[in-house]
């Protein structure tokens, strides 16, 4: 493997800054330093472009790719991995070199995805596994780190049904944090309800549940709520009417349970925080539908 020992300080860092930030990267405070590589400080990405190589290494395949919040490229995830553009230049451009050689030597490299802006999900190790020259993409698929702590070893995933597990586990997380992405945007990163604003507690939430008629991750789709009121929506605790309005479980309005309780109280028939853009605001007719399966569960 090329850069064997950067690829792997990469990776490594990487699982610091997730540890750290949680599934979501700050490009200011986090990628934007790079990691260190015997006493170098080695980028993890450009945000200018989408296939990058770093000048410390000796090898020719990329370190990373990624997909910006308004790719002009149509990144698009199928059933067997991401499908990735060529940059938007001749084949043997130093990018395409690179991202071809990643293919060529079955180099494993960092699959950067853009959630909103200033924000990255990353995922690592991924492979390119087929090139499509006439269509100028390339099949890029999730592998795996094998073994104990001290000596992982990265791999490709070989077996057809691991793969297509693996494949979909990625696509449902990709899908999640872009959805999480595009909804705390529109509400300008707080919650609809009480309006707390720190991002590591936000959520976005379905209306429409992904299985459900209309549940498409879309922003009028979504509600960016904080964790206790995310779960307190989903147990229907807490409904939304599709005038916008919060309504607390009749239940918990009569019981006496200290101060977090009595707070949620406070929030019964107030209007919810909505995005300044109408095309972004939650769906009526879906939040109907979500009502009244709230009326349901309470009037039990």
């Amino acid at each position: 493997m090329s850069d064997e020992a950067l690829r792997t300080a990469c990776f490594l860092s990487l699982d610091v800054l997730r540890a750290t930030y949680g599934d979501e990267l700050p490009y200011r405070s986090a990628l934007e330093r790079g990691f260190n590589f015997r006493a170098e400080r080695v980028p993890y990405l450009t945000p200018y472009k989408g296939i990058y190589r770093a000048r410390q290494q000796s090898g020719r395949a990329a370190l990373s790719i990624n997909t910006s919040f308004k790719s002009p490229y149509n990144d698009e995830e199928t059933p067997d991995g991401v499908s990735y553009a060529y940059r938007d230049a001749a084949v043997d451009h130093p990018d395409n070199r690179a991202l071809l050689a990643a293919f060529a030597e079955q180099a494993p490299l960092v699959y950067f995805v853009a959630t909103r802006p200033g924000y990255y999900t990353a995922e690592y190790p991924m492979f390119v596994t087929a090139d499509d020259r006439n269509a100028r993409r390339v099949l890029v698929a999730p592998g795996k780190r094998v073994g104990p702590p001290d000596e992982l070893e990265v791999v490709r995933i070989d077996d057809a049904t691991e793969r297509r597990y693996a494949v979909r586990e990625t696509r449902v997380r990709l899908h999640q944090r872009r959805f999480r992405g595009r909804v705390l945007l529109a509400y300008s990163n707080r919650c609809t309800i009480c309006r707390l604003q720190e991002t590591r507690l936000l959520d976005a939430a379905h209306i429409a549940g992904d299985l459900e008629v209309g549940g498409e991750p879309i922003v009028p789709n979504g509600l960016s709520l904080c964790s206790i009121h995310h779960r307190a929506f989903d147990e229907n605790l807490v409904g939304i009417s599709p005038d916008y309005e919060v309504r607390v479980s009749p239940r918990l309005l009569d019981e006496e349970d200290g101060p977090m309780l009595e707070l949620l109280k406070t929030f019964d028939a107030r209007a919810i925080h909505v995005p300044s853009r109408s095309a972004w605001r939650p769906d009526r007719e879906r939040l109907a539908e979500r009502f009244d399966r709230f009326h349901v569960a309470n009037s039990a």
